[in-house]
């Protein structure tokens, strides 16, 4: 009496079964109340919205900004619907916001040596290889314009058509923005 079974599995995969990413649930949790799912969301993404906020408007502002990022994403999370990484929705936020307050430091730095000026006064060549300048220090030394669109493009991974949308202006502005970036940040990282 000896029956052979055979068994052949089969897997089936139930996607509404998979557990939800951590993030998403947090993001959850928090659009109901609960602090210190937020405070996880904060801890993980605060340095990423930090250098995102450096890199466009500037050191002196950057707390500031993410400080305001995430006060606004607090505000915003019952909008926050799953369909991509929490990340994502969040560095988006952080963009439209940071963008949004740039008209306010425009009028604060143009009481100021207008962008050109500043550029003009810089010391061209340091004085030897110790004291040459590290990339983030020179995305600061970019006009404006051309820090915001270099900074979205090259660092940020946007393109022309999407960088132009944000900022109001042409392809060709944002194209002939991000060549005046390079080409200044040439000039200071080989001086």
């Amino acid at each position: 009496m000896s029956a052979s079974l055979t068994w052949h599995p089969t897997l089936t995969l139930d996607q509404s079964a998979l557990p939800q990413s951590l993030e998403t649930s947090d993001a959850a949790l928090a659009a109901r109340g609960d602090a210190q799912a937020f405070r996880r969301l904060y801890e993980e993404n605060v340095d990423r919205v930090h250098a995102l906020a450096r890199r466009m408007v500037g050191f002196e502002h950057a707390r500031e900004l993410t400080q305001d990022v995430f006060v606004r994403a607090w505000q915003k999370l019952h909008t926050f619907r799953g369909e991509a990484r929490f990340s994502t929705w969040l560095h988006r936020l952080a963009v439209n916001l940071i963008l949004s307050k740039r008209a306010a430091f425009a009028t604060e730095r143009a009481r100021h040596l207008p962008d050109d000026q500043v550029l003009e006064r810089l010391e061209t060549r340091p004085c030897g290889r110790e004291h040459g300048m590290d990339f983030e220090k020179a995305i600061t030394r970019l006009p404006q314009g051309a820090r915001m669109v270099f900074v979205l493009h090259d660092v940020e991974g946007y393109r022309h058509e999407e960088i132009a949308g944000l900022l109001g202006v042409t392809t060709g502005t944002t194209k002939a923005q991000l060549h005046r970036a390079r080409m200044l940040l040439r000039g200071h990282l080989e001086a």
